[in-house]
């Protein structure tokens, strides 16, 4: 019965380190404000699997019977148990909702989702690139994260990720002295020595590497920084910024991601293309409204489009009046007219 809650709260795939690297922002069960609406209405399936007992205060919502009612959350509960993956994010549970009550009315289905908060249908965006079968050209490599931390996202189109050092690819150019210092690590942690098996993880994080510890097992793991290639979000300090960053942030957040890497910037960073769950991140972004097409740098006409659609909408940032390109807003930075 349990199986709902933990799809939920992810505890089979949730990452933690010993040095706090994945510690979120999180309550009881890995709430978080995104997805208290979502966590509530497992909360309440759990609920209904043991008492069979709807939620008080749902009738004031809809316009079914508890009768009816009852059947939705039945109905539910086992379209939650059946999706593969689980549903996480808020948009996830509405379209899983919708779905599974497609023969309902419109006014009880936008009743259930009022009563957790959740987005209504209108302000859902079809996503429809998928995921490429083969490797588009100009790929470099391609990697496979470990699960992302919400931290781990600087803003709306920067992220963080660690890749295992198992990957074939990574595994070939693993530093000596990480490798050494990583198996002195091991070492002290089972003699009980803290204090030497943090400082030698300080040296290994240093080196652009971490162990960080999933369902108890260590992983010695290398960092990248990723840049969404093709696409340029709201610097944090601008307007929207913010809820471009969070909507990243719900997107990525204890998944794992699938990234084509096209080259390197000026800064560092590894240029590519995030998939997560199925989803093109970037198409995601783009149609909510919550970045610009860079297309001084990327020519792809789907991105073009994905942006126009979004304009029409007035989606994220497409609803302010005067929305500002990032890149102009950062050369008013550098030339101090801000």
């Amino acid at each position: 019965m349990g199986n709902i809650l933990r799809s939920l709260y992810g505890h089979c795939c949730k990452p933690s380190t010993t040095d706090d690297y994945n510690s979120q922002s999180l309550g009881p069960h890995g709430v978080s404000a995104a997805n208290v609406g979502v966590s509530a209405l497992a909360h309440d399936l759990f609920q209904f699997q043991i008492t069979s007992q709807i939620p008080e205060g749902l009738s004031k919502h809809v316009n079914s019977s508890k009768k009816a009612q009852a059947k939705w959350y039945g109905k539910l509960v086992e379209a939650w148990k059946e999706a593969k993956p689980p549903p996480r994010t808020a948009e996830e549970v509405v379209r899983l909702i919708i779905q599974t009550l497609s023969r309902h009315q419109k006014p009880d289905v936008e009743g259930l989702l009022a009563f957790y908060g959740l987005p209504l249908p209108e302000t859902l965006v079809e996503l429809s690139a998928g995921v490429p079968t083969s490797l588009p050209e100009k790929v470099k490599f391609e990697m496979q994260s470990l699960p992302v931390d919400a931290k781990a996202v600087a803003d709306g189109d920067t992220v963080t990720v660690y890749v295992s050092t198992e990957d074939p690819r990574e595994s070939l150019c693993i530093p000596p002295e990480v490798n050494l210092a990583a198996v002195k690590r091991s070492k002290a942690r089972a003699k009980k020595k803290y204090g030497k098996a943090d400082a030698l993880h300080n040296r290994i994080i240093d080196s652009g590497y971490r162990v960080i510890n999933i369902q108890n097992q260590e992983i010695l793991a290398r960092k990248y920084r990723i840049r969404l290639r093709g696409i340029d979000a709201p610097e944090y300090d601008m307007p929207y910024g913010a809820e471009a960053k969070e909507e990243l942030a719900k997107l990525v957040q204890g998944r794992c991601l699938r990234i084509l890497v096209y080259g390197e910037d000026r800064y560092g960073r590894s240029v590519g293309d995030i998939y997560c769950n199925g989803i093109f991140v970037q198409e995601a972004m783009l149609k909510k409204g919550c970045a610009w097409h860079c297309i001084a740098y990327d020519k792809r006409m789907e991105f073009a489009r994905w942006q126009k659609e979004a304009q029409a909408k007035r989606m994220g940032l497409w609803a302010l009046r005067n929305p500002e390109e990032p890149w102009e807003w950062r050369k008013k930075q550098r030339e101090g007219r801000l």
